[in-house]
């Protein structure tokens, strides 16, 4: 690539086209590229750098709830997929089958896994005996395959990677609280690493897991409006126990069911990072999830003493960020825009001039503010700074969900927000599925949580006007 050219080719304004902008900031920022198999994407080293540091946040919280990594095959028998009636009914119209080995046609068709219950009900059944063998705590990292009909890269592609959390507990009460600890875990991690706000619920029937007894969900709010399921968390009961025979031998000597949970977050939560924090420059990356932190751009670097400045400068600051130097032969200029398409939240520029002052310029990425530091400052200072830009990004998208966030009464004032304020919609519900049905036939919106934090904004049902049953989140979403 040229010494001259511009980093940042046509980025669409979101204001213009939302879901080119998307597209191009994807693109430009060099997280993926697309699958040669219609719905699959590469994801590339940056991309899968971000990818890793959400990964390996969770996972230190899974170990730290005495969770195991394991790794199941990626193949599920047909005969085994359809123990569980409900969920191979919710899962069949995205299941991609192998029909053939080779030359030969198999005489049982195995599916692609789109999800692994079916694979740990099989096992937890051959090693589960007795109650000293539970809790038995276990999650995936792997890739699941879901023939999507329409694609876009991260919110929904036939192929993606995410983890897979798959328990077992002697009773009720226990499966139901690895539930809830689970979707803290997600609440936590898409908070205070991730500056995502996420409203916590349960989802309707319609919406839950297909063969769960109930879903927990997160859900977040995009730039433009539309929500996105960020994580969700699933108490199993025991229908799978009774389908697969899962049982134990309690301290009375009598044979009981398990009861089972599985808790899953995935790429898509990408998507949602985009979308949060990005603005018309690219991407604007949280510094505790950013692979790098600040980046020094040396300015007239080919000048004496310049470059090492800079190595010297990273040496300093290694031990309390991740930084890194660009001495590549572009111009400053074209550095400071890939610095920001790739959002990177802090850019220090050292030049001949802040050298002679004993100084640099610190340059935020997500408001662009500079400021000049003395050199023997910029450690303390820049520590502040990381930490002032993931608090302000996580306030202001609380800001713009607060803002997109709007109470509807009546069928009229639901659709009227949805076309004039697009994004969450408060309204109460009667609790009959007919109701939310309508409303997503109507309006296009979908229930997205019954919010644990109950308020009373009606005393109607949103859609049919009779005694309502609960406040529930509306919105048309990914």
């Amino acid at each position: 690539m040229g010494k001259n050219k511009q980093f940042v080719e046509k980025v669409t304004a979101m204001e213009d086209d939302f879901a080119q902008w998307y597209t191009d900031v994807v693109k430009q920022a060099e997280l993926v590229d697309y699958g040669t198999v219609r719905g699959t994407m590469i994801i590339k080293p940056y991309g899968f750098a971000i990818w890793e540091n959400i990964r390996d946040e969770l996972d230190r919280k899974f170990k730290e709830t005495g969770h195991s990594n394991v790794y199941f095959p990626l193949f599920i028998p047909e005969s085994m997929l359809q123990k569980e009636k409900d969920h191979i009914e919710g899962f069949a119209p995205e299941v991609a089958w192998v029909t053939h080995g080779g030359e030969e046609e198999l005489a049982e068709r195995i599916c692609v896994r789109p999800t692994s219950e079916v694979l740990f009900g099989d096992y937890y059944a051959k090693n589960i005996h007795s109650y000293r063998d539970l809790p038995m705590l276990y999650n995936q990292w792997s890739n699941v395959v879901r023939w999507e009909k329409t694609t876009r890269p991260f919110l929904r592609t036939s192929e993606f990677l995410w983890q897979e959390g798959h328990t077992c507990h002697a009773t009720m009460e226990d499966a139901q609280e690895e539930t809830a600890r689970m979707l803290g875990i997600y609440t936590d991690v898409c908070e205070n690493y991730l500056a995502i706000p996420v409203i916590s619920g349960r989802k309707t029937e319609k919406e839950k897991f297909a063969g769960a007894d109930y879903t927990l969900t997160i859900e977040s709010l995009m730039h433009d409006g539309k929500a996105l399921q960020s994580g969700t968390s699933h108490y199993l009961g025991t229908g799978f126990a009774e389908a697969f025979d899962i049982r134990y031998l309690d301290k009375e000597g009598k044979q009981q069911p398990v009861h089972q949970t599985s808790w899953g977050l995935s790429t898509r939560i990408m998507g949602a990072l985009i979308m949060v924090h990005g603005d018309n420059r690219g991407l604007v990356i949280p510094p505790r999830i950013a692979p790098t932190q600040a980046m020094i751009v040396p300015i007239a670097q080919h000048k004496e003493g310049v470059l090492d400045k800079a190595y010297d400068l990273r040496d300093q600051l290694k031990n309390i960020a991740r930084v890194a130097i660009d001495a590549s032969d572009k111009t400053p200029g074209w550095k400071f825009n890939e610095s920001e398409m790739k959002g990177i939240p802090v850019r220090i520029e050292m030049g001949p001039k802040d050298i002679e002052k004993d100084q640099v310029v610190l340059v935020r990425r997500d408001t662009g503010e500079k400021e000049f530091v003395a050199l023997h400052e910029v450690e303390s200072r820049l520590s502040v700074l990381l930490e002032e830009i993931q608090q302000g990004l996580y306030d202001k998208a609380l800001a713009h969900r607060t803002e997109k966030t709007s109470v509807a009464t009546n069928m009229e004032e639901f659709k009227q927000t949805l076309e004039q304020t697009p994004g969450f919609i408060k309204a109460m519900w009667c609790g009959d599925t007919a109701c939310e049905e309508k409303i997503k036939e109507e309006t296009t919106a979908t229930s997205r949580c019954i919010p644990f934090e109950q308020e009373t904004v009606a005393d109607t049902c949103v859609c049919c006007g009779k005694e309502a049953k609960e406040l529930v989140y509306w919105a048309k979403a990914y």
